[in-house]
């Protein structure tokens, strides 16, 4: 396998952790400098598509959340982010790790997860500084 070949397969096993196909739109929000590029690019290469930002008026497969302590109010965001999915969307949540700046409490997220309304179902290592939280809407009762 060639260098490159290698390092394709690489990205595209960073967004495969995030459960990512190929033809998705993931939509980001609250990027930074300080986000990880490689696990940005890993998405683009794996579903073909760039990421679409803030403004996007579609909905999107996914959103991708870039959060940290200092942003704010984490439901409202999330509430927003929620709007942006189409149904069966996942929301991931992505924040500092333990001991970098901006990092959340794993308790806070829950909590925040679901005063939104939403659970919680995957936590990862998304990035060498980044978690990742999934979060998706309950499923309407089923007859």
């Amino acid at each position: 396998m060639s260098a490159t070949a290698g390092q394709a397969q690489g990205e595209r096993g960073l967004a495969e952790r995030l459960g990512l196909k190929p033809g998705q739109v993931v939509q980001e929000i609250g990027w930074d400098e300080d986000v990880d590029d490689e696990l940005r690019e890993s998405i683009e290469t794996l579903t073909g598509n760039e990421l679409v930002d803030e403004d996007y008026d579609d909905v999107a497969d996914v959103v991708l959340l870039w959060w940290r302590d200092e942003d704010g109010d984490l439901v409202d965001a999330l509430i927003g982010a929620l709007s942006s999915i189409a149904g069966g969307g996942s929301i991931w949540l992505l924040t500092p790790k333990a001991g970098r700046d901006g990092h959340v409490e794993p308790s806070d997220i829950g909590e925040d997860a679901a005063t939104a309304g939403l659970s919680q179902t995957t936590s990862i290592s998304a990035a060498r500084d980044w978690s990742g939280t999934r979060l998706v809407a309950p499923k309407a009762g089923r007859r």
